[in-house]
């Protein structure tokens, strides 16, 4: 059989066997037939709070959080109806904010064609900087014990409006929601105790769980700590068309949004599978390795103990070679070294977080990278397996498990998000 993979912005597709595969890919919802409609009814009538104009004076300073690209929501179609709706505002006490948490900052190009000329070339955009303490404000402690930073001109404006996605999150349970603000515009050391070895060895910080999860639970406490005014977050399908808009108050609307996403994304199965062929959602998805281990984490879930991943994914973008993560996979030959290393009391290193999620999975399954940029020296720095061919790589597999094995294909990554019916 052919299955097309999520890969770059056009996919390969890969010959696998006619038995013993399953695929698993998320229920396809069509898009909604008008989307700038969907949007404006949605600030219109928003999910517990008042309509959007209601809420904003034209003395209101405003301020806008949107995804970064290392994110596939379509500002580009949510920001202007949003805009639109914010018309009787001086656009000069409008501020669009971008939610870089600790990635780097977008460069211009990168801005426009995530925004569109005319939002870039009208509007005032700050990228936000996690290490810039002068740019910073605290919002007291959390129930973690952690300092609540915040981007400060975010925290001033007396209107804050949260824009995002929703979709299965690895370790924060979904994404979209309070996101937007613990990591996205909070200071490094907070976003570094948020996402350290102590809150993600918890049981509940796993993809689809929010109850009980404490990295989700402090993102919330965070959010909430800086009085948002509206929520507006999108889910989308695998053609990146908008399936729904949730705007309203904070928790409402992103509890209702994520509501969708479980029945449509997450996906249970029987039994685990010996070799678990994945990917990363294609662009922009796909950049790098970092961004990569949500694959391989989707795919975690259901290979068996001494199994193989294969995770697909362009790596446009390399490793990368900015932040830590590349660094930190080099001071370990091992994933039981990796581990050890992130768990020591007080280690607070940026990219920690998914050095310490990509050890848990290679601890328990071989991880193979087909990509189009990285040599298999690079590769192998970081720990893992070069593919050249999906189809070369997944004989060789079958040569080591045998004819009767297993096969579990994710042509979409971490769309899809499977699980034991066990669990």
């Amino acid at each position: 059989m052919r299955v097309k993979l999520a890969y770059g912005r056009e996919g390969p597709w890969a010959e696998l066997p006619d038995r013993n595969v399953t695929i698993l890919e998320p229920r396809f919802v069509a898009g909604v037939p008008d989307e700038e409609g969907a949007i404006i009814g949605a600030l219109r009538q928003p999910i517990e709070s008042a309509p959007l104009g209601e809420l904003v004076t034209p003395d209101d300073s405003v301020a806008i959080v949107f995804s970064d690209i290392t994110r596939p929501m379509p500002n580009d179609r949510v920001l202007p109806p949003l805009l639109a709706e914010l018309s009787h505002v001086p656009r000069g006490q409008i501020v669009l904010i971008d939610a870089l948490g600790m990635h780097r900052a977008n460069t211009e190009d990168e801005l426009r064609r995530m925004l569109g000329d005319a939002i870039v070339d009208e509007y005032c955009i700050v990228m936000h900087d996690a290490c810039n303490d002068d740019e910073l404000v605290n919002l007291g402690r959390t129930s973690f014990g952690h300092d609540a930073w915040v981007n400060r001109t975010y925290a001033r404006a007396t209107v804050k409006i949260l824009t995002g996605f929703i979709e299965p999150h690895l370790f924060a349970g979904f994404s979209g929601g309070p996101k937007a603000v613990l990591p996205g515009v909070a200071g490094s050391r907070l976003v570094l105790e948020n996402h350290s070895a102590p809150m993600l060895d918890n049981a509940c910080a796993r993809w689809g769980v929010t109850e009980g999860n404490p990295v989700w639970e402090e993102m919330l406490e965070v959010a909430l700590k800086t009085s948002p005014t509206l929520l507006v977050n999108v889910t989308l399908n695998r053609d990146r068309a908008i399936t729904g808009v949730y705007a309203g108050d904070l928790q409402a609307a992103h509890r209702a949004g994520a509501a969708a996403v479980r029945e449509t994304a997450m996906v249970p199965v029987d039994a685990p599978f010996d070799i678990v062929i994945t990917s990363n959602s294609g662009y922009p998805l796909d950049l790098n390795v970092y961004q990569s281990v949500k694959g391989m984490s989707a795919a975690m879930q259901v290979v068996r103990e001494g199994g193989s991943i294969i995770v697909a994914a362009e790596c446009w973008d390399g490793i990368p070679d900015y932040g830590e993560f590349k660094r930190l996979l080099h001071m370990a030959d091992t994933p039981e070294g990796l581990l050890e290393m992130v768990r020591q009391p007080g280690y607070l290193v940026m990219d920690a977080w998914e050095v310490f999620i990509q050890a848990q999975i290679q601890i328990k399954a071989d991880v193979y990278l087909k990509n189009s940029y990285l040599s298999d020296e690079e590769v192998e720095s970081v720990l893992l397996r070069p593919c050249h061919q999906i189809e070369e790589t997944l004989a060789e597999l079958l040569d080591r498990y045998g004819p009767d094995a297993r096969i579990c294909v994710l042509p979409d990554g971490p769309q899809t998000i499977p699980y034991l019916q066990t669990r």
